[in-house]
């Protein structure tokens, strides 16, 4: 019994490994990302639209169903009002903020305005599965490289699962440690091709 269950784990894991191995990297960042003391594997890539590229990474041996940390890069290769982008993201919390005793959103504009932070806690207590509290982190940041104005919305999420009041408390003592790691993290250069 002991080693059918090795052999079904190992294909299991040699699946996600594929699975990883076959996603297209749309914006040419090098990997895998350094992030946080953790390694970060591109997990899942889409152009969403002709100006909208995303990936979005995790680490090694999570899933999207119940990660821990997850890295998205959100890429529009064309100019976008930050402020406009800013404001549309607070709101959308400051909405969940009626059903979700847990949310809060607070803004920080880098000192010569040309990025913005937003960050915020949200819960979830699904009748199936775990609760947990996320912490998520969104960089928002004029983008140029040269040829043309773009921008992108670098975000960060971390959860913790189980008891919502104990995983806020240990998620509000990581705060500044998370978000001082995201306003010095060196973004890499992307590339994104014009006419896929």
């Amino acid at each position: 019994m002991f080693p059918k269950i090795c052999t079904l784990l190992l294909i299991c894991s040699l699946a996600f490994v594929k699975a990883q191995e076959n996603v297209v990297d749309l914006l040419a960042i090098p990997g895998p990302i350094e992030y946080n003391d953790t390694e970060f594997l591109l997990s899942w890539s889409k152009q969403s639209s002709k100006t909208l590229f995303r990936q979005q990474y995790l680490p090694r041996d999570e899933r999207i169903e119940d990660f821990t940390q997850l890295l998205d890069f959100s890429f529009f290769n064309k100019e976008i009002e930050m402020d406009l982008a800013v404001r549309q993201k607070v709101e959308s919390i400051q909405q969940r903020e009626e059903k979700d005793k847990f949310a809060k959103v607070n803004v920080t504009e880098s000192p010569d305005g040309k990025e913005y932070i937003v960050d915020y806690f949200i819960s979830e207590a699904p009748e199936k599965g775990n609760s947990f509290i996320e912490y998520n982190i969104y960089r928002f940041k004029h983008y140029d490289n040269g040829t043309q104005k773009s921008f992108l919305i670098l975000a960060y999420a971390t959860r913790i699962y189980g008891d919502l009041k104990s995983a806020a408390r240990s998620l509000a003592k990581q705060r500044d440690n998370l978000l001082a790691t995201m306003i010095e993290y060196k973004i890499p250069e992307i590339k994104v091709d014009p006419n896929p």
